[in-house]
């Protein structure tokens, strides 16, 4: 059916009596933008530093401009000068991003929003019918990215997700290659996270937040706390009630290069969780040191964090590398192996470790979205919101059997995982990684969390109450994600 102000002004309420229309939103069906020679009007919401590669993108372009800069802290303001010598006029400034959502001049949102908000922002964007841009992970949990995908059938809209590694025609040519059988059958696939991550520290009193922030609605969907860390932005990754860890934060990248190299388009019927928050005590409670192993049916997919330098929580040592990888991808097919180690390269070896080919070139994936808008068919797109939904998906499924994860010694999880060598060659690198770090094992303090198993069809985990319960989240009152089912 098609969205009708009733069904918007239903939602919309539960959100702000301020994003309440008087006009019908059939109206903005087709993108206002039609004509090749006509700029796609785009509001760009939450300008921190992500936010500032979207501004760059669709200002100063011959196919865009930025109508508003949307932001909680008022501070982001500044950024205007910078947008307006680029596209010669300057954007608008809002603290609150709803109010755009009935300017019909506005084709487009693009949002860098902490993670917490990223399904509520897109779907609200989407039945105001404005055409969506959202970073990754395109949700904080994973009903909401269910959600998201929902919406975006149900009103036919054009929405992105910012995995810009799938506009890489680099990597789409080495996934065809290996898709074509020149390897052989797949064997496994695993993403490498490794990358620092400092203490974030912890305070001994609230975090007093500075008057230019509206915190209310910076918490949006998320519970409204105290802070106990020095830091508002950046640092709200490292909090489960925010963020998703750094598997969600720049893990999702190869979680879901990994995922297009097997080509699984469900979610893992299996999958269960290593890890935990070491080396130092902070307000942190996001594993910076953990893997997890996603049991699809043809090839596993094995995912590794580590924050923590190669040794002696010495931050000059560097990080830790896996068989080329750092920050990368590496699928193992029975006749060789490619390494993914960046957006936009990717080399293919046999099993010797002898050079077969290579790929390099990176490709625009701001363009491609503005693309798919002119052409308004999302088949045009190369990372659909619904395959953003299930890479981050495979994060949050990944992080709730860490959730429901007890600690053990390493003896434990060493009988844990002891019969599958896949599985056990992944424990025992950790397990060195951290023994380099002086982090004693002996006492329990890896959460091991338990085999969950989900039905990929209907995305639960059937019987298991606890695991399910985390599959979404209580919603505060004024900023519920909308269920498209209701």
């Amino acid at each position: 059916m098609s969205l009708t102000r009733r069904y918007f002004l239903k939602s919309a309420a539960a959100a702000s009596a301020a994003v309440a229309t008087t006009q019908s939103l059939e109206a903005y069906q087709q993108p206002r933008s039609s004509s090749p020679n006509e700029k796609i009007g785009v509001a760009v919401i939450g300008a921190g530093g992500r936010g500032s590669s979207h501004l760059g993108a669709f200002s100063g372009g011959a196919d865009s401009e930025v109508l508003y800069i949307c932001d909680v802290d008022t501070n982001a303001g500044r950024k205007i000068k910078g947008v307006e010598e680029k596209q010669g006029r300057a954007p608008q400034f809002l603290q609150d991003f709803r109010k755009v959502l009935d300017d019909p001049n506005v084709d487009a949102i693009s949002t860098a929003t902490p993670n917490h908000w990223h399904a509520l922002v897109s779907i609200l964007a989407m039945q105001a019918g404005k055409h969506v841009y959202v970073e990754k992970p395109v949700s904080h949990n994973v009903w909401e990215g269910r959600q998201a995908v929902k919406w975006s059938r149900e009103l036919n809209k054009i929405c992105q997700c910012g995995t810009q590694s799938r506009s890489s025609p680099s990597l789409k040519s080495a996934v065809e290659y290996v898709r074509s059988g020149k390897l052989g059958p797949i064997q496994y696939a695993i993403g490498t996270c490794y990358k620092p991550r400092k203490s974030i520290g912890k305070l001994d009193q609230p975090l007093q937040i500075p008057d230019s922030i509206d915190y209310d609605m910076w918490c949006g969907p998320a519970e409204m706390v105290d802070l106990y860390r020095p830091r508002l932005h950046y640092d709200w990754h490292w909090d489960f009630n925010t963020g998703n860890g750094d598997m969600g934060n720049q893990g999702i990248h190869q979680m879901d290069i990994a995922r297009w190299f097997l080509g699984e388009d469900k979610l893992s019927p299996r999958v269960m969780s290593i890890g935990g928050r070491v080396g130092y005590d902070d307000a942190g409670d996001t594993p910076n040191t953990q893997i997890v192993y996603h049991d699809f049916e043809a090839a596993p997919l094995i995912f590794e964090t580590r924050g923590l330098p190669k040794k002696d929580l010495d931050w000059k040592n560097g990080m830790d590398e896996y068989r080329g990888s750092r920050i990368g991808v590496i699928v193992q097919c029975e006749n060789g192996y490619v390494v993914i180690p960046s957006y936009t390269k990717a080399e293919a070896f046999d099993n010797d470790g002898n050079s077969l080919q290579a790929w390099s070139g990176g490709g625009d994936h701001f363009q491609n979205f503005l693309d798919a808008v002119r052409s308004g068919d999302r088949n045009d797109l190369n990372a659909d919101i619904l395959e953003g939904h299930l890479s981050s998906a495979l994060c949050h499924t990944g992080a709730i059997s860490h959730q429901l994860g007890s600690t053990k010694t390493s003896e434990e999880i060493g009988k844990e995982v002891a019969g599958d060598p896949l599985w056990s060659d992944s424990w025992e690198r950790m397990e060195k990684h951290l023994a380099a770090n002086g982090v004693e094992l002996s006492d329990p303090k890896l959460s091991v969390g338990p085999w969950l198993t989900m039905d990929p069809d209907s995305e639960t985990f059937p019987g298991n109450e606890s695991a399910n319960a985390l599959l979404t989240r209580p919603y505060r009152e004024g900023y519920v994600v909308p269920d498209a089912d209701a």
